[in-house]
């Protein structure tokens, strides 16, 4: 179940598909055994414009995406790119949404194979686990969760390699620390995507009890693959 994580983030026109933005540029940091084993990023052209305010934000202008690839043909590189993964993302309804959205727009057929790059995934959220794991940061901004835990400089802010990048820093922080907050009671601890989902679906104090019941489902597994 120690799947490769992907840290998704995107760039867009505006706060939501279904109010008509479009991604600009999206990035895919991948995560193996706590370690960043690879990264995809890309601009990407849809023909939607971009408003002075976003590009101000981001710095990509409508001119550079004249010559940036075709929307689709991005969706499907990065959702080869992948495949397979647990997916996770700062503000994860915001990404999930827009990845859901461009891949319907460059007709990729969503299943339910967690095989398949097609799978409609759920994603970790560093906004909730942060809220959870770090009450006394002063907010759960991905710039301020960063210098408070002092991460590296990866670059502009909103843009999407570079948030990308502090993300995924930010979750190999997380699971260091998850791990070792559990590990007098429940011992050494691996702290994949699945164990992830189910902690920000609860309370702190419940998160003992989550491990315990994952870590009982994992070994049914287990013992149901070896039969």
């Amino acid at each position: 179940m120690n799947r490769t994580i992907a840290v998704i983030d995107f760039e867009t026109t505006g706060h939501s598909p279904q109010g008509g933005g479009r991604a600009t540029e999206i990035a895919a940091v991948l995560l193996k055994d706590g370690e960043i084993v690879g990264h995809y990023q890309s601009l990407m052209r849809s023909g939607a414009w971009i408003p002075p305010m976003i590009e101000r934000l981001t710095g990509i202008s409508n001119e550079m995406l004249e010559d940036a690839p075709d929307a689709e043909q991005v969706m499907r590189e990065v959702a080869t790119f992948t495949q397979g993964c647990g997916f996770v993302a700062h503000n994860a309804a915001f990404d999930r949404g827009f990845w859901m959205a461009e891949l319907a727009r460059a007709h990729e057929v969503v299943d339910v194979d967690p095989r398949s790059a097609r799978f409609t995934p759920e994603f970790v959220c560093t906004v909730k686990m942060a809220r959870r794991l770090y009450p006394e940061s002063p907010n759960c901004k991905l710039g301020t969760l960063a210098r408070y835990h002092q991460l590296p400089d990866n670059g502009r802010a909103h843009r999407a390699l570079a948030d990308a990048m502090t993300t995924a820093q930010l979750v190999q922080r997380m699971q260091r620390d998850i791990a070792a907050e559990l590990a007098e009671s429940l011992g050494e601890l691996n702290v994949e995507h699945e164990l992830m989902l189910r902690l920000q679906a609860v309370a702190r104090p419940m998160w003992t009890k989550a491990v315990t019941g994952y870590v009982r489902d994992v070994r049914r597994h287990q013992q149901v693959s070896l039969v």
